[in-house]
Formats: C-alpha cells, sequence, structure tokens
C-alpha cells in the first residue's frame, strides 16, 4: 500500500475529476459541478471571480495542509531524526504560514521581513531558519533578538557580523553552514544554485577555515546546508549530494535543501515527496538529523489564479491573442524564468482554439502562456490559470501601477480573503508629497 507521502503530488482519481489529463495541474479535490463550472475547495471559480473580482489567487487550504502533512510523514517514516522546513519564500502570507505552523512545520526565512511574517504567524522561533547570501547586520539583530534556532551561515563577512551580534545579546548562536557542493541539476539556470559559480554559500575548499572562523566568533556550528536548485526532478542528484556532504565531515545536522518539483504541465509528473526522502536520506550516516527545505511542491498545484478575458484579437494567417486583466504584475515567472504554463475557460475546459494568452501591461514580453489552446474564447470568459500557487503572491509587483490581487482561501465551500485585494489608496500610502 502507497503511504501518505505517495500522495504529495496527485491523489488517486484526481485526473479523471477534471478533463484532458490535467487534474494533477490543480488543487485536489478540485472538480467541473453540475453546472459545469470549476471547483477548487468546494468553491465555484466563476462565483470567486463575481464576489472578488480578478485576478485573483485561489488557494485549497485542505490541499495545502495535505501536502505538508505527507512530506512530513514521507521523511519521517525515512530518517530517524527529520524536520521539514517550509521554504517561505515560495508563498510568504500569514494564513499558508500559519497553516504549516500548525501541521508541525518549520520554516525557513530570506529576509526580515519574512522572519517578521513566520513570527506573526505564530512559529515557534527554535523552528525559524534564517536564510540570505547578504544578511544585514539589522536583520541578524532581528533574527538573535527573536531567539531564531539557526542561522544559515553563507559567507566568511556575515560570520564576522553575525559572531560579535550574537555575543552583545549573550547568546551562542546555532549556525547550519551553508555550501556549495559543486552539483548542478536540470534546470533553468536562474533557479541553479549548487554549482560552485554561485553567490550562495562556502566552496568545500573553505569548510575547514569557515569552521575554525565560526568557532573562533563564539558561534555553535550544528551542522551543513546545500541546495543544488529549484524545479527538480532528476532523484539522482540528491544522491549525490548526500554522499558530498557524508563525506565534507561528521555533523550532527544535514539540510538538503528543497527544489522539489511540481507540474506546471499536464506532461510534467514530478517524483512524490516519498520518492525525494528515499533519495535524501539514502546516502547519509545513520543518527543524523536530515532537514529538508521544500517550497513549491507544498503551495503550486494547491493554488490557481483567475483573470477574466477583456480582449480576443485575431489576425487571420497570424494567430489569436487573448488578453486578460492580469499578467506579468501578477506572475513574472513566464518572463523571468521562461515558466511554461496552461491555461483554461473556468466553465468549458478544452483546447479547440489555439492562441497566445497575454496580460494587460504596457510591455510586448506581457506573455502567460505562449502557446494556449481554450475553448473558443470570448470577452467575460474567466479563465483559470492552475499551478500558480508558488511565486505568484511572492513576486507580485504594482508594475503600471495596477493594485495587487487577493488570495483567497477556499474549503468545503467556505472562501475567506486572508489577503485582500489592494486599492488606488494603498499605492499612495507610502507617498510624502
Amino acid at each position: 500500500m502507497a503511504d501518505e507521502g505517495d500522495q504529495a503530488v496527485a491523489d488517486p482519481g484526481q485526473a479523471d475529476a477534471l478533463p484532458g489529463g490535467v487534474g494533477h495541474l490543480y488543487p485536489l479535490g478540485s472538480r467541473i459541478n453540475a453546472a459545469g463550472r470549476l471547483e477548487v475547495g468546494g468553491c465555484d471559480v466563476i462565483e470567486l471571480a463575481r464576489e472578488h473580482g480578478t485576478p485573483a489567487y485561489v488557494y485549497a487550504e485542505d490541499d495545502l495542509r495535505r501536502r505538508a502533512r505527507a512530506t512530513r510523514a514521507a521523511f519521517a517514516e525515512r530518517a530517524a531524526d527529520s524536520e521539514v522546513l517550509f521554504a517561505s519564500k515560495s508563498f510568504p502570507c500569514t494564513a499558508a504560514l500559519r497553516i504549516f505552523a500548525e501541521e508541525g512545520l518549520s520554516v525557513d526565512v530570506a529576509s526580515g521581513g519574512e522572519l517578521h511574517l513566520a513570527l506573526r504567524a505564530g512559529f515557534d522561533p527554535e523552528r525559524i531558519y534564517l536564510h540570505g547570501n547578504n544578511k544585514t547586520a539589522c536583520e541578524l539583530e532581528q533574527a538573535v533578538a527573536a531567539g531564531v534556532g539557526h542561522v544559515i551561515v553563507d559567507s566568511f563577512d556575515e560570520i564576522d557580523r553575525l559572531g560579535p551580534i550574537a555575543a552583545a545579546a549573550g547568546r551562542r548562536q546555532r549556525v547550519l553552514l551553508r555550501v556549495t557542493p559543486g552539483i548542478r541539476p536540470d534546470t533553468h539556470h536562474k533557479i541553479a544554485t549548487g554549482q560552485e559559480d554561485s553567490k550562495f554559500g562556502l566552496a568545500l575548499a573553505q569548510l575547514p577555515a569557515a569552521l575554525d572562523r565560526a568557532t573562533g566568533a563564539g558561534l555553535e556550528v550544528r551542522g551543513l546546508h546545500a541546495h543544488i536548485g529549484s524545479q527538480v526532478f532528476e532523484l539522482d542528484v540528491y544522491d549525490t549530494l548526500g554522499e558530498v556532504l557524508a563525506a565534507a565531515g561528521e555533523f550532527p545536522v544535514v539540510n538538503m535543501g528543497g527544489g522539489f518539483a511540481c507540474a506546471y504541465t499536464r506532461d510534467q509528473r514530478p517524483p512524490t515527496a516519498a520518492e525525494f526522502a528515499e533519495k535524501m536520506v539514502e546516502r547519509l550516516p545513520a543518527g543524523v538529523k536530515v532537514l529538508c527545505e521544500p517550497g513549491r511542491s507544498l503551495v503550486a498545484n494547491a493554488g490557481v489564479t483567475l483573470y477574466t478575458v477583456g480582449t480576443v484579437k485575431e489576425i487571420p494567417g497570424v494567430r489569436t491573442y487573448v488578453a486578460v486583466d492580469g499578467g506579468m504584475a501578477d506572475n513574472i515567472r513566464p518572463m523571468l524564468y521562461d515558466a511554461v504554463y496552461e491555461a483554461e475557460i473556468a466553465d468549458r475546459f478544452g483546447d479547440t482554439t489555439p492562441c497566445r494568452l497575454v496580460g494587460m501591461h504596457c510591455e510586448s514580453g506581457d506573455v502567460l502562456v505562449k502557446e494556449a489552446a481554450l475553448a473558443q474564447p470570448r470577452v467575460g470568459d474567466v479563465v483559470v490559470m492552475p499551478a500558480t500557487g508558488a511565486y505568484g503572491h511572492a513576486m507580485a509587483s504594482n508594475y503600471n501601477a495596477v493594485p495587487r490581487p487577493p488570495v483567497i482561501f477556499c474549503r468545503d465551500g467556505d472562501a475567506r480573503v486572508v489577503v485582500r485585494r489592494e486599492t488606488y489608496d494603498d499605492l499612495t500610502a507610502r507617498e510624502l508629497d
């Protein structure tokens, strides 16, 4: 029988619940209701669009919880001691962080702002890990004052900054040393981080000197941290990573990073949480506490983005452009990483009309889906883009002075706004003249 970790990516029967073999891209439990409309978390998305407007980020709350539980179970079954950290940069939202805290996850934060959110969400400071390749003195002081459990030290300069700050607070701060293991997975170059030529971490050859420097600064080195990149499908790289870190020395804690892939398109079938756990643990010595840092695998497929079609422009013999009321300000990933997504009309799943799904911002590059296929799109249609639960809200901007979208959590047919839509007044709230 498959364990709970095997259910972290796809739910049995989920692909059958939605037409076209796209079920695994959507939040668990999504379905087409009797009216022929998509439901997420039991909520009709067209009704959500009417009530809350578009663009809007919509999440199935139970899906967030289930993925968290599945990942914890996957590692707990394969390591005597393990800890799952939510990579908060993927979805820095207090409501989501609170859910993951309730589900027993720890959290990694990459800035003072993310630390503020994690504390506000109720995370025990001991279960917070502070990341960043250039932490400011203010952020380090904030972390030490809050009692953050571990700081992931990224450089010699940071050791020199953190040591005096911790000493002044009378605290022997625990740290993990981030190393670059010289491993580059098959992923986009902008989200590869494990190669030696990286802004992150210390080269393995520098590890002895870093240990001496950290110990001399009064820091308690608990172990190593390595992160090879994001959206990783190949499991063997974690096998190699385990070997590299095991050979680097004996430490009580090893953080294997994150990077667990999610499915953005119907042809993608990422490994399960159990399969990632198996490979991460396999080469590590017995008795080592194993940490991992999933982000997008917990939130990407738990969320969708809703848009409304405003223009359908047919250029005979060239292409059809379908323009929606959002775009690069609410999802920069297609422009930043060449990320590929799919989309559907919320009440007409199908792919009868080849088109290019574009945003409303003043950039020719504001293209959400280059090669989309929608069912006879027309003005007023609600378009749903799945697998947008990671990095959409996190990277949203006010380009063209557009207010950022709301975040809506759905559960058992009830919808609650956890982040309201910005207003025009919000755009000028910080201006002094």
